[in-house]
């Protein structure tokens, strides 16, 4: 069963990354919530994409050069703040949802992992990164929290780049998928997440091949599509 993924909430619909687009994400009943995380200069976690204020908000300037509370008054689209990696958790962590958590810079990881642990959410979480030897960090220190490995490519043996990454979850941009890598993959026990699937042509093709997760900033679209399928 093809599964459907909020994209940093639903960025489609609400400002990407805050509480307002993670409300709506658990109002449309998606599978899974992601968004990113990221630290302020005062060693604070926060829910932004980018390394810099300047796309999402109406600040300027890198994430890491500000402290929380000057982030915290930021506009970050329709009044929205950037929030919390803990206040975001707390949103999350008694909805249904499988809470998606995309590392975007290194030095975090540990950071997460703790709070995580503290709140006992080591079952309720899939963490995903680009830096996959992250992601083998992760699976020493907490084994049984999910990851998965994210690729913009398309490497020779993706199975090979899995198994490096201790992961039994690739995250793939859907343009680099076909039939032949979705079959291979599940041969070997690997699950594919397609990313960003928010054209209509492409979301019937991630359903037609038969996809594990489907992410979408417009994830709507991929629930109504699922519901007239069935």
């Amino acid at each position: 069963m093809i599964k459907v993924l909020g994209h940093r909430g639903c960025a489609g619909l609400e400002p990407e990354n805050t509480i307002r687009a993670f409300k709506r994400a658990l109002d449309l009943g998606v599978d899974l919530i992601e968004f990113d995380v990221r630290m302020t200069k005062d060693k604070k976690l926060v829910v932004i994409h980018d390394e810099k204020l300047d796309r999402t908000t109406n600040g300027k300037g890198f994430v890491r050069d500000f402290a929380f509370e000057e982030i915290k008054k930021l506009d970050a689209g329709k009044g929205e703040k950037i929030p919390s990696f803990e206040e975001t958790l707390n949103l999350l962590k008694s909805e249904k949802p499988i809470i998606v958590i995309e590392i975007k810079e290194p030095q975090i990881t540990e950071k997460i992992l703790k709070i995580i642990k503290k709140e006992n959410l080591e079952n309720k979480v899939l963490i995903v990164s680009f830096w996959h030897n992250i992601l083998n960090k992760i699976k020493e220190i907490e084994p049984e929290i999910k990851t998965g490995a994210i690729l913009a490519g398309r490497p020779m043996n993706l199975v090979s780049t899995a198994k490096a990454a201790k992961s039994k979850l690739l995250c793939l941009r859907h343009e680099f998928i076909d039939e032949e890598l979705v079959k291979n993959c599940h041969r070997k026990g690997i699950e594919i997440n397609a990313w960003t699937v928010n054209e209509l042509k492409d979301i019937e093709r991630m359903i037609k091949l038969g996809i594990d997760i489907i992410s979408s900033d417009y994830p709507n679209r991929v629930l109504a599509k699922l519901k007239a399928e069935k």
